[in-house]
């Protein structure tokens, strides 16, 4: 299994969540907005090809989800990616919307 470290980084009204993989120079990235304290809209996904395959995207969405459930927070899914992501895990409905 590949080794991701994801880090979340946050301004006043946006942040994002970068993945990096060791031996990796490029960096995977989901962007959100902050809509209050109580919602966050996935914005953007973005995996490079050097990171495809990886499980990093997937990783990154699983994050967003664990940090909306220990926040207290929702998300609106207007993201692609992330939209598929909540198709796929039903456990996740409770902290997302599409």
């Amino acid at each position: 299994m590949t080794e991701i470290e994801i880090v979340r980084e946050d301004s006043e009204t946006k942040g994002r969540y970068v993945a990096r993989i060791a031996g990796v120079t490029d960096e995977a990235e989901l962007t959100f907005s902050k809509a209050g304290s109580e919602l966050v809209i996935a914005d953007h996904t973005a995996v490079p090809e050097s990171m495809r395959g990886t499980g990093v995207g997937a990783r990154l969405a699983a994050r967003l989800v664990e940090d909306a459930r220990s926040g207290g927070y929702a998300i609106l899914a207007l993201c692609p990616f992330v939209h598929a992501q909540a198709a796929r895990h039903p456990e996740w409905s409770d902290v997302l919307r599409t």
